[in-house]
């Protein structure tokens, strides 16, 4: 079998911790996502790697053999992948930003005048990443910057700035019961079956299920989504509603698919984040380059979204 270097990482970090917890906040994954992922490492390569109780989690033999071997492989991986990125560097100077959603709201177009008038030599790259990582590819490397939706794990790791502060609307197909409404109360909507995010999405999955406003009632999931198109897709389908942003709202204004307000609920946050120790000045060019955040009046009444 060949194993990921993903496997290769995540049981890396359970090995070197001694900790399923440690190592889960160390990849900014949960720990469910962690264990099932090690668990599927063991199962294709046939072998017990390490021995877990309530207690302690040890290494087994064939575990202590691939610990040596699977760090000398990441190690190289990292030289190699920072040898590529140096080469990169030299060819152009681009600063990649990673986003989970379409960003709109006039943030990009007017963040990158700014920035090429601060950095000419540099170029603005987007990334789209998909919702199983909450910090849009910041927390592995593969983004310089993220537009993320908070709360994301381990979000005292990061720099954040918020860039728009919105109300949550709730995304339905047209024949719904809340079709024709202009608002709905949040307790309206606890029995019906939600589109949830992956479970690594962690905190944000659970803002975007609304978990926090439940009253210790669980949430119905529907299914799980990955990324926007994946979301209304399901909705056309049928399948459940969603919460999303009121300016994503029309960002994917589409045929068969309505959104309206949704009263009870605290507002969602997008904000751009980036590393501590990156001290680039480019980075802090690109942060200067932002705008003002926005702000939207919670509870505020919008025209329904049709198509």
């Amino acid at each position: 079998m060949d194993a990921h270097l993903r496997d290769l990482r995540y049981f890396c970090a359970v090995a070197e911790e001694l900790s399923f917890t440690r190592a889960a906040e160390r990849l900014y994954v949960s720990q469910p996502a962690l264990s099932k992922q090690i668990g599927r490492l063991e199962e294709a390569m046939r072998v017990k790697l390490l021995d877990r109780d309530r207690r302690a989690v040890t290494l087994t033999a064939p575990g202590r053999a691939l610990l040596t071997a699977a760090q000398e492989l990441l190690r190289t991986w990292d030289e190699a992948q920072r040898a590529v990125s140096d080469a990169a560097a030299a060819e152009s100077a681009v600063l990649t930003v990673g986003l989970s959603t379409s960003v709109g709201r006039g943030l990009m177009s007017a963040v990158r005048a700014r920035f090429e008038e601060r950095c000419p030599t540099w170029r603005l790259k987007l990334r789209q990443i998909n919702w199983d990582d909450a910090t849009a590819g910041l927390a592995n490397g593969e983004v310089d910057l993220a537009f993320v939706w908070l709360p994301i794990p381990r979000q005292d790791a990061f720099n954040l700035r918020v860039v728009a502060e919105e109300p949550r609307w709730i995304a339905f197909r047209d024949d719904h019961w809340l079709a024709g409404r202009r608002e709905v109360d949040f307790a309206e909507l606890l029995d019906e079956p939600f589109l949830a995010l992956p479970e690594s999405a962690g905190p944000l999955r659970d803002h975007w299920l609304a978990l926090d406003h439940r009253g210790g009632r669980p949430a119905t999931i529907a299914g799980t989504v990955t990324n926007a198109d994946e979301t209304f897709t399901a909705i056309e389908e049928g399948s459940g509603v969603a919460l999303l942003a009121s300016g994503n709202a029309a960002i994917y204004k589409r045929t068969g698919i309505q959104a309206i307000p949704v009263s009870g609920l605290s507002p969602s946050e997008l904000a751009i984040a980036w590393n501590p120790g990156d001290h680039r000045p480019a980075i802090r060019s690109f942060i200067e380059a932002l705008p003002q955040p926005e702000r939207s009046a919670a509870g505020s009444v919008h025209p329904p979204m049709q198509g």
